[in-house]
């Protein structure tokens, strides 16, 4: 069964429909088939039917209406969500489906907190506001701010995961667990908090709104996120950790908590052997300027490669850049790397 594209057009599909029923009229065997396994009539209602169900809906018209919910979270347009959760409120809290991005399904709460991560993927442009207000709609329309029992993260956790501070915002504004961790088997940081997904992919907008809610500090990787490592640095402290933190604090550029991680013994140049992350590396390649500056007037090795690709700290910025809308935080890192890292 074929999910629906990432940007569908039901235009489209309804062509696929009328390609159908011209190709069943015209005796092709398979197209026969498939329309009769939902109707012995050949008509447009019934290849309209057909391409609903082999996209795994029970009618045509459930198709639209998940194409069209999806198509005004991607726009943000809260007159036009309003309007469709008057009508079917249900939408603000049943599961997005069949979808080939979103294989195993998302929560509107969801889908909307991922929107950040996902919009060059779906060719959204410019500035991305908004999300705050649709998020701040569907838990007025009874969007469960915890999300639904069973579920492997919370809301929370995915705008931590996904960097959007502007809902994470609204949804401890309405009430969410800041300290709800993910289930066993999720797929971002399994067990762990929003802080600490928050810590572990870079997103320092949230990290600072988590704090300030009161997120629970579970350790030096956390610490080193936040920017405050007292009480963090004991003689329990493994070298491992040392480097997994100096890479977070890079990471999220917390300078004096990089000078304090060098003062208590972090090699500068290692590698965290359980994630592959080194400081300079990873400033480079998300464009953490002010931490490439720092770690390189710490003696930072700019010549280092990591063993996987053989990339140096400049090479990784050049190639993440390809990702990025805006580059000037990469061009800053280029410019600071390109003076010091051998030919």
């Amino acid at each position: 069964m074929p999910d629906l594209p990432a940007r569908p057009d039901m235009g489209l599909l309804h062509s696929h429909a009328i390609e159908l029923l011209r190709a069943a009229r015209g005796g092709d065997e398979a197209a026969v088939i498939r329309l009769e396994l939902v109707s012995k009539d050949h008509t447009m209602d019934s290849a309209r039917l057909a391409v609903a169900r082999e996209h795994g809906f029970e009618a045509w018209v459930e198709m639209a209406t998940e194409v069209n919910r999806r198509d005004i979270l991607n726009r943000r347009d809260a007159a036009a969500l309003a309007a469709l959760l008057a009508d079917r409120p249900e939408l603000a809290l049943s599961p997005m489906l069949h979808w080939c991005d979103h294989p195993r399904g998302a929560s509107p709460l969801g889908y909307i907190a991922m929107l950040h991560f996902d919009a060059r993927r779906l060719g959204l442009t410019g500035p991305l506001t908004g999300t705050g207000v649709i998020a701040e709609a569907l838990i007025a329309a009874g969007a469960l701010v915890d999300g639904e029992p069973g579920e492997r993260e919370t809301p929370l956790i995915t705008a931590a995961s996904y960097g959007d501070a502007e809902v994470a915002a609204v949804l401890i504004a309405a009430g969410a667990d800041v300290n709800a961790v993910a289930a066993p088997d999720s797929g971002g940081v399994p067990g762990g908090t929003a802080l600490m997904h928050a810590a572990v992919f870079g997103m320092t907008g949230v990290v600072d709104v988590l704090v300030a809610a009161g997120a629970r500090v579970d350790g030096l990787i956390e610490a080193a996120a936040v920017g405050d490592v007292t009480g963090f640095l004991t003689p329990a402290v493994s070298e491992e950790e040392l480097i997994r933190a100096l890479a977070t604090a890079a990471d999220h550029e917390r300078l004096e908590v990089i000078d304090q991680l060098l003062a208590a013994g972090a090699p500068i140049d290692a590698t965290d052997i359980e994630y592959g992350l080194q400081a300079l590396r990873l400033a480079a390649q998300n464009g953490r300027a002010a931490s490439v500056e720092r770690l390189l007037a710490r003696g930072a090795d700019p010549s280092v490669r990591d063993l996987e690709y053989g990339r140096t700290a400049l090479e990784w910025s050049r190639h993440r850049r390809g990702g990025v809308d805006d580059t000037a935080a990469h061009d800053r890192v280029e410019a600071l790397l390109a003076r010091v890292t051998p030919a």
